[in-house]
């Protein structure tokens, strides 16, 4: 099963997307949100900059394929930055002077244990890693790893659900959303013959709350991405 192109922790099986990946597609919506996102990322790469002259910046459930969105900012600084990306996907790297791929879970307590970053960053993976306690471990990660980090997540609370693309599927029955999977191809899904697996597709997709990151991310300050006025996803940034 792929979210936004990544694959989640816990996720064994791996469906293929409905249709090609709008995060890669420079003209799509969601490259655009994205892009947009980077401009307060940047910020925080550049102060690590400015006081240490090089930023080591660790990125949970990410993709190299991701920071296309930086690219500019990143070509200009690539002498300055490394990236390591974790995923539990393994992933070639194609410049592996900027970027190093760590096959693991996000939600390891013993990721990198005695090894610390200048910036985690996360972006709609923690909505992905199982139950709440798998975000509580994930989120305990975030903050031991780095003084500074970023995590934005899709807002529950807002109408239309990113990864099905269908308005309100979050606030549907579990066995409603089960049985839509198995009949009809969803956003970055193809239709899901197995039960089974439209389940475990529903079961790691758990939007959270402003209330539950604030829980999670308790000495973040909590902002959100809006549109038309609506909170559209939440980010927890923490900079000191």
């Amino acid at each position: 099963m792929r979210a936004n192109g990544l694959v989640a922790d816990g996720i064994i099986d791996v469906l293929p997307p409905a249709k090609s990946d709008p995060y890669q597609d420079r003209r799509s919506v969601e490259f655009g949100f994205r892009a947009r996102r980077f401009q307060d990322v940047q910020r925080l790469i550049e102060r690590v900059l400015a006081e240490k002259g090089r930023a080591e910046i660790l990125d949970l459930g990410g993709t190299e394929k991701y920071w296309l969105i930086g690219e500019d900012f990143i070509h200009a600084n690539r002498k300055r930055l490394r990236f390591t990306i974790v995923n539990n996907e393994r992933q070639s790297v194609e410049k592996p002077d900027l970027f190093e791929f760590r096959f693991a879970s996000a939600t390891d307590p013993l990721l990198f244990r005695g090894r610390q970053f200048d910036l985690v960053h996360s972006n709609s993976v923690v909505e992905h890693v199982g139950a709440w306690r798998d975000m509580a471990m994930f989120a305990d990660n975030v903050r031991r790893l780095a003084p500074r980090y970023y995590v934005q997540t899709p807002n529950y609370w807002f109408a239309y659900e990113p990864h099905f693309r269908f308005p309100g599927f979050q606030y549907l029955p579990e066995r409603v959303r089960v049985e839509m999977l198995m009949r009809f191809s969803l956003g970055f899904f193809q239709r899901i013959e197995d039960r089974a697996d439209a389940k475990q597709v529903v079961h790691h997709h758990r939007l959270l709350s402003t209330r539950q990151m604030r829980t999670l991310f308790p000495d973040a300050s909590v902002s959100h991405e809006k549109v038309f006025g609506l909170n559209k996803s939440i980010i927890a940034t923490r900079d000191c």
